[in-house]
Order: C-alpha cells, then structure tokens, then sequence
C-alpha cells in the first residue's frame, strides 16, 4: 500500500523507491510515536506525504497536481482501504518477523545488522569479513526475499525494488 500511495504522488520510480526506503527507516526509528493499537497504514503514510513535500523543497520542485486537497483525497482513499482487519502494526511486524525469521543464518544476521543495528554497509562487511560488494549484494539478495515473502503474505503488492 505505501508503495502505490507514493506511486501516486511521485512521478520519478527511481524516487520512489528511495522515498520507501526512508519511510520505512524514519518509521522504524519513530515507532515508538505510532499508536501500535490503531491501522499502521495512516501513519506511514503521514511520514511518506512529510518526506515527499521535503524532496520537493529540496529539489524546488512545484507539482502543479499535488496540492494539500489532492495529497488529502489521496490519504482519504487509502484511509478507506486501511478500515480492513489486520492493519495494525503488531500483525505487520509479526509477518515481516517471520519472513525475517525464514532467511538463511547469513542473511538474516546482516538484515538484523543493516537495519535493525542501523549499522554502515561497511561495518557489515567488515564485521562480516565480506567485501563491501559482497555485503551489499547479499543484502540485495535478501531484501528480495524478503520482498518475496511479503508478496506471498499479501502484505506487499506489485515490483518492489530494493537496493543499498
């Protein structure tokens, strides 16, 4: 959901992909903001519309369709298809949990390093005693099974694409 929400207000994919990398790094990092009792969709998407207008300013971009009325409608019609069961962040993580917990040894130890440490690429691989490439292309790897079994789980629709 959150990638077609930022589908709908950015026009550049590879921005697209980058802005969903920093949302899910700024909602980690803030979860402890986020009423974990209520639908999750709302609130990621509150951090996707903030970072979007701030890549606008900082590119001094002015999109002539993504008024504040536009980006509401936008959130209204997500907000709808949020109303279902099993949006709350504890179902989420539970499922990402487990597609975390089904990654070879390797994998999920540098996934828990990279992301849930907040460790550098670099200090993976060293702690890792891999090549900086080496690293960064298992952690491809990984991601994209993650991307897999979330797909599967039915929490993720559609590309994904994840990079470092």
């Amino acid at each position: 959901m959150l990638t077609a929400y930022l589908s709908s207000l950015l026009v550049d994919k590879n921005s697209m992909d980058d802005l969903f990398q920093e949302v899910m790094i700024v909602a980690w990092r803030r979860l402890d903001d986020c009423d974990l009792s209520k639908p999750f969709g709302p609130w990621l998407r509150g951090i996707a519309s903030r970072l979007v207008m701030a890549e606008h300013r900082r590119r001094k971009l002015t999109p002539s369709l993504l008024s504040d009325d536009v980006r509401v409608a936008i959130s209204e019609q997500f907000g709808k298809i949020d109303s279902k069961a099993s949006d709350t962040w504890q179902d989420r993580s539970a499922v990402l949990r487990e597609c975390i917990d089904a990654l070879p040894d390797d994998r999920k130890k540098i996934i828990l390093q990279r992301y849930l440490e907040d460790q550098s690429a670099q200090d993976v691989a060293t702690k890792n005693d891999l090549t900086i490439e080496a690293c960064k292309k298992r952690l491809q790897r990984a991601r994209s099974r993650l991307v897999q079994c979330l797909q599967t789980r039915g929490l993720l629709l559609g590309e994904v694409l994840s990079h470092e």
